[in-house]
């Protein structure tokens, strides 16, 4: 079924204006990390640097593209989300996305959603997550949303967004991460809500705020069908 969501339809082809021709959307998986402060709830944000062509200077969740280690990965825990996430994709893809998550957090922030585990050499993306004795905890993870780029855009992403509790970090505060995102830090709710956001980070931000409610909320899928944006729950 379709519904109304406080969604800006215009703001959000103004975040990645139109350059022409035709891309297929690359999986990626982004984490939306909550914790409970002094004055209520509080989210992690990050603002990208101004140099980016994506997005530039906006603040966003952590996240990024799935990579190919993200499949062979090892990992702890169930992911409570995977009969929705396998209604969509295939198991293996579905668990890829919810380690994609999990890594470009611990990437972009140097926090890590793990539990402690034995340092073990790998290759790939995953080196330095595991030489300092963790691992990728998938069952603190809920599936919160689900958006499409739309097209002609300089990148397109077929996202998937997830949110976890700050109880399941190894690392409660952020470092300084790639460098990709230029100022991190935990922000009351209310306050995020005024940064400069994308579009669908503003929607998202208040589906999970909802979801952290309601556990049985349904998560929103957000795509660009014949020139119009479209939001379904299924």
């Amino acid at each position: 079924m379709s519904e109304p969501e406080p969604f800006d339809a215009r703001q959000d082809l103004k975040d990645a204006p139109r350059v022409g021709g035709r891309m297929r959307p690359k999986d990626a998986a982004t984490l939306i990390l909550f914790r409970d402060g002094a004055t209520g709830p509080e989210v992690l944000m990050g603002r990208r640097a101004p140099g980016h062509v994506f997005m530039a200077s906006k603040w966003v969740f952590p996240g990024g593209r799935v990579e190919r280690g993200d499949f062979t990965a090892a990992s702890t825990g169930d992911l409570a989300e995977a009969a929705r996430l396998e209604a969509e994709v295939p198991a293996r893809r579905a668990r890829a996305l919810a380690l994609a998550a999990i890594r470009e957090t611990f990437e972009e922030t140097g926090m890590m959603l793990a539990r402690p585990a034995p340092a073990a050499s790998v290759a790939g993306g995953w080196r330095e997550f595991r030489a300092v004795g963790a691992l990728p905890d998938l069952s603190v993870l809920t599936y919160v949303a689900r958006a499409i780029t739309p097209p002609g855009r300089p990148r397109r992403f077929d996202a998937r967004f997830f949110m976890a509790e700050a109880s399941g970090l190894l690392t409660p505060e952020p470092t300084a991460g790639s460098g990709e995102l230029d100022e991190i830090a935990w922000m009351p709710l209310s306050e995020a809500r005024t940064l400069e956001l994308p579009a669908i980070t503003r929607m998202v931000l208040g589906e999970a705020a909802e979801r952290r409610a309601d556990p049985g909320r349904i998560p929103p899928f957000v795509r660009f069908v014949r020139g119009s944006h479209i939001i379904t729950r299924d």
